[in-house]
């Protein structure tokens, strides 16, 4: 981009105004000619809606991609992944091999999934192969933990259905869409807590694809110790890491059980952070 960055946003946030005002570069309105527009969810959507037929010119760049919620959306996600493999099976792909039960030998990293209400009926014929399973339900459109639970009997997500005022799980309603997935009764643990890794990866382009992936991650742990325990299938402190739920958790061991854990931190200039786990 010759000469300086013209920006634009729609979100009033300091973090993003002063590190573009600390650069030099010049705002302008979303009606002039501009270089880099830092824009919401919706406003990506109406900008590049069917309607409008807007495409980028060379010296413009956006921080979402059109449609990027067809992964970020966990039901639009799950779909995705489905068609990905079945695309793969007909190429004839050695990443579509399966084992003598039918399984997936390198597309498995996705737990068999369906969406509620839609996929009631398969779910239930597979809930009963196994009927001693347990499952997770999330909602598709939310994040940080909210709406999700966990069920392990047919008569739980009945309740679920009468309690959102749903008649039938065949026709579609209004309801909020749900996924549910089959649950992870043996994961990975550390100190007898369950956790996930977060790396962080910019993808500049898709065609063709380029992607830079950061040295630095971080991890989040569960503040209680896992147990695949029925006892315990309603405690969120046990089976979910989202900050926003473990922030509010209380270690059973009590305070003399404490552990300083030194993390990755993705957005600070430092090796690490020493993030407390415990009450």
């Amino acid at each position: 981009m010759a000469g300086k960055v013209k920006w634009v946003t729609d979100i009033e946030k300091s973090v993003l105004i002063n590190n573009f005002e600390k650069r030099g570069w010049v705002q302008v309105t979303e009606n002039e000619d501009w270089n880099f527009y830092w824009m919401s969810v919706q406003t990506i959507r109406n900008v590049f809606s069917v309607e409008t037929g807007y495409r980028l010119s060379d010296d413009q760049i956006v921080n979402h991609f059109p449609n990027h919620y067809e992964l970020t959306r966990k039901d639009l996600m799950v779909k995705n992944i489905k068609r990905y493999r079945k695309e793969l099976e007909k190429e004839g792909s050695p990443l579509a091999e399966k084992d003598e039960n039918g399984k997936y030998l390198y597309l498995d990293f996705v737990p068999v999934t369906y969406m509620l209400p839609a996929d009631y009926n398969l779910f239930v014929e597979e809930f009963r192969k196994s009927p001693s399973s347990t499952w997770i339900m999330k909602p598709c459109g939310k994040a940080q933990g909210k709406g999700i639970f966990l069920i392990n009997k047919l008569s739980q997500i009945k309740k679920w259905s009468r309690d959102s005022k749903t008649s039938s799980f065949v026709s579609q309603s209004t309801k909020e869409a749900y996924v549910i997935s089959l649950y992870i009764n043996n994961p990975l643990l550390i100190g007898g807590r369950k956790f996930d890794l977060r790396l962080y990866v910019l993808v500049s382009t898709y065609r063709p694809l380029r992607c830079y992936m950061y040295k630095l991650g971080f991890c989040r742990f569960c503040t209680v110790k896992y147990t695949p325990s029925t006892s315990e299938l309603d405690n969120m402190f046990v089976h979910l890491t989202n900050v926003a739920i473990q922030k509010h958790g209380k270690s059973t061991e009590g305070a003399s059980k404490r552990r300083q854990l030194s993390l990755l931190s993705p957005c600070c200039g430092r090796r690490g952070r020493t993030v407390l786990i415990g009450p």
